[in-house]
Order: C-alpha cells, then sequence, then structure tokens
C-alpha cells in the first residue's frame, strides 16, 4: 500500500513548523549561514588540546592540491622520514609525480585486463557496471603503494617536479576515462565477436599507448636515470653519482616494506574478525600481490599504532575524513557537530550500518605522527595530512579517539608486531569480497 502526501498531510506538517518558536530562529540562522556553523558544539571545539605526550613530526607537511594522492602522499610521507634522516636533513619530499605516473599507466592495465575478464558478462552486470563507472582514478590504498614502489622505484621530488595537470587531476582523469571507455568497448565488442586473443591484445596495446603519451604529455617523462647530489643541514656537500630509480628506492629506503600488512576493522556481521578478504578487481599492478585486509578489533588496531609511534614509527591510516570535521581548526571528533538537536532526530547507524547502507567508506589516507598516551590508554592522535599547511597545526590536525572508533578503518602495520594468533590468519586464504564493497574504496 502507499500513501501520497496529500494537502491535509502537508498543511499540518506546515502548521507544526510554525507553531514552534525556536523553528523560526533556526531557520533564520540557516538560511544565511553553513549548517556546521549552527551545528558545532562549542564546548567540544574549544576544549580540544593539540599536544601529545608522544610526538614524531619536525618536518613540513605536503599537499595534494586538487587530486586524490592521498594514499601515496601517505606512503612517501612515511618513508621520506628515514630518508631525511640519512640524508641528514630536516625535509625531504620523494616526486609523487613519478609514482602517480606509473600508477595512472599500471591502472590502466590493470582496467583493461579486468575488462577483458569479464568480457562474457553482460554490460548491465554489476561488477561491469563498477568497472565502467570508475575507468581512470587517482585513488589507492596501501598493497597499491608497495607494489608501485617494488616495480618502479622511488625519485626525489627534484627529477620530477609537479606539473599542473599533477596537481589539478580532473582534466586529465576525464580524458583519461574516455579514451578506456571507448577501448572496453571496443575490446568487449571484439570478444563477443570471438576475436583472437591476438586481436584482443593489440587493441588493448593500442589504448595503453595512447595513456602512456597522455600521462607523458600531462605529466612529464619519467627518468630512467638521474644525477643525485645534496647538501645536508650542516651544509656538507654529497655527491651520489648517477642513480635508477630503483637503486635510489634500494639505497635511501629504510622501512622494510614488504614487511607492512594492512589491517582493518570492518565491523559488520557477515565479516569476521581474525578474517583475511580482497577485492574484486582492485588493485593497480597486474601480477602484483593482491590488496589483502585482516580484519581486526578496533581496539587492535589502536594499541598496534599507538605502540609503533611509541617505538618511533608513524603509521599510514585510511579513514572516512570528511565524517565530523572542522577543515578550518584542523580537528576530528565523533561528537563535533550536533545534528541530532538541530533536526531534533536521533541518528542510530553505528559503523557497520553506514557500511552496510552507503554511509561510510575509507575516503581518504594519512600519516598518524604523534599520540597522547594516559595510563596506557590513547587519548587523542596528532595527523600529518597532504593539504598544505595553512590550517590545523601548520597542517597538521588532532583526532580524538572518540573519533578513531568511529572513522578509521585501516592501517598498515609491520607483519611482527601483531599477535600470533592474528599474524598466522595473513597467510590463509582470502574471503573474496565484491567489486562494489565499500572496503575496496580508494583513498583520494
Amino acid at each position: 500500500m502507499t500513501h501520497e502526501l496529500d494537502a491535509a498531510r502537508l498543511e499540518q506538517l506546515a502548521k507544526e513548523f510554525d507553531a514552534d518558536p525556536a523553528n523560526h530562529l533556526l531557520q533564520n540562522a540557516l538560511t544565511r549561514t553553513k549548517v556546521d556553523e549552527v551545528a558545532l558544539d562549542h564546548r567540544i571545539a574549544v576544549s580540544v588540546d593539540r599536544s601529545v605526550s608522544h610526538q614524531l613530526d619536525d618536518w613540513a607537511v605536503t599537499n595534494q592540491k586538487k587530486s586524490g594522492r592521498c594514499w601515496m602522499f601517505a606512503g612517501l610521507n612515511l618513508l621520506r622520514v628515514g630518508v631525511a634522516n640519512k640524508l641528514g636533513v630536516k625535509d625531504f619530499e620523494f616526486s609523487q609525480s613519478y609514482v602517480q605516473f606509473w600508477d595512472r599507466l599500471e591502472k590502466a592495465n590493470f582496467w583493461l585486463e579486468q575488462v577483458l575478464a569479464t568480457a562474457d558478462r553482460d554490460v548491465d552486470d554489476r561488477t561491469v557496471a563498477h568497472l565502467m563507472r570508475s575507468p581512470a582514478e587517482d585513488g589507492g590504498q596501501w598493497n597499491m603503494f608497495v607494489a608501485l614502489v617494488r616495480k618502479h622505484g622511488l625519485v626525489p621530488k627534484s627529477a620530477m617536479p609537479e606539473t599542473f595537470s599533477s596537481s589539478n587531476t580532473a582534466p586529465l582523469n576525464r580524458d583519461l576515462a574516455a579514451v578506456l571507455r571507448q577501448a572496453g568497448r571496443d575490446l568487449r565488442r571484439l570478444a563477443a565477436n570471438g576475436a583472437s586473443a591476438e586481436d584482443l591484445a593489440a587493441r588493448k596495446a593500442e589504448s595503453l599507448a595512447v595513456v602512456h603519451r597522455m600521462l607523458s604529455l600531462h605529466l612529464g617523462t619519467p627518468p630512467e636515470q638521474f644525477v643525485w647530489q645534496w647538501r645536508d643541514d650542516e651544509k656538507v656537500f654529497h655527491r651520489d653519482g648517477t642513480l635508477t630509480p630503483a637503486q635510489f628506492a634500494e639505497r635511501y629506503v629504510t622501512l622494510p616494506i614488504d614487511d607492512y600488512v594492512c589491517i582493518v576493522h570492518d565491523p559488520r556481521a557477515q565479516n569476521p574478525v581474525g578474517r583475511t578478504y580482497t577485492v574484486e578487481a582492485l588493485g593497480n599492478v597486474v601480477g602484483a600481490p593482491a590488496v589483502t585486509y585482516l580484519n581486526v578489533e578496533i581496539g587492535v588496531l589502536k594499541q598496534l599504532a599507538m605502540d609503533s609511534i611509541v617505538g618511533g614509527e608513524p603509521v599510514w591510516f585510511g579513514c572516512d575524513v570528511a565524517q565530523m570535521y572542522d577543515a578550518e581548526q584542523g580537528v576530528w571528533d565523533a561528537s563535533l557537530y550536533d545534528y541530532d538537536s538541530l533536526y531534533r532526530h536521533t541518528t542510530e547507524l553505528d559503523k557497520a550500518d553506514r557500511l552496510l547502507h552507503q554511509a561510510a567508506a575509507m575516503t581518504h589516507a594519512m600519516l598518524l605522527t604523534g599520540v597522547d598516551v594516559a595510563d596506557g590508554v590513547p587519548l587523542r592522535w596528532r595527523v600529518e595530512n597532504s593539504w598544505g599547511d595553512e590550517k590545523a597545526d601548520k597542517g597538521f590536525w588532532t583526532m580524538n579517539d572518540s573519533w578513531f572508533a568511529e572513522h578509521v578503518f585501516e592501517t598498515a602495520v609491520r607483519r611482527d608486531a601483531l599477535p600470533p594468533d592474528l599474524r598466522d590468519q595473513l597467510d590463509s586464504e582470502p574471503v573474496v569480497l565484491p567489486a562494489w564493497d565499500p572496503m575496496g574504496a580508494l583513498a583520494r
């Protein structure tokens, strides 16, 4: 049975609204200012303390600008700490555009392979539709970052600096998507008409050549080798000669990134903790290990992150960044805005409900660089964002622990830091989640 909104019901709603003077006051406020300014809980906002008992950062933040490269910025920011120490400098940056170039080319190849693998399905098959919806994306995850470093190495920013398009990716993404969707259509048609493997490979190679040209035009040509020399903070000059990207990564990256694994907090009942998971059609480098997660309780996620920071190492993490945050002050708190009082509504969706009903996903990756610990319990976290230094504490944000529990989904930790029972599960066969599952969201 359906019920329309008839005239009597509409009149009743209007009268109920007009009968409450508070509604007129709030209407006056909300028609002239942002809702977050009205809903902000002033007591929480002014109570935020930025100080932490354990702080690692003494460097400047980076800026991804108008691009979805947070995951690689966070990964490179993790690695640059050791490199800066090895070089004897306070600040060092890898070339983000170098990693970006290879990621986009590898993603194009990976996407085309997925199109071929699903060519026998209807175009409105949910996995095929998911692929066609996003053929060219900036975003990524930790395992995808590791795959790029292992295959293509790294270079300092001076060897491949930023370009307009590396920092403003929307036009490039639009044009790459157009090329890839046409290639997807052509490959599916060829496959449907019984084309040979050689013909399919030729059409795919043609598209990859176009993608490579586009990336080279927009981002520049990745160096095959470069001369590496620098002056340290003591004004001492160093020259290391001509290096390849692989040699530079091997010589200067101090963290064993192959030893890191992804742990996640997915509280949905159908995905029990202590199991490993992967996501269909997720990845960037064909032939690299699959993107794999180990699901753990949120307390494990917190404990391992806290232990790492106290031990002197920052932590790569992924979260749903736009929830309960003040962008000007650089603050996250699970109760920062009181929308319920404003709208006279009780929001009861918990973390699992939000995942199940498309209200949450990992949207952004950053670096935990500090934690405030009292009696062995984390109270707040210090976060290196990649949104520049104009806001927050020169680009370093403050996350209250309440927000961590609700909106952090993933961290990268050393394998040997896991409890033995969880470590043993890392080698189990992962459960394959569908391509559209929120755990397959790409951080941007």
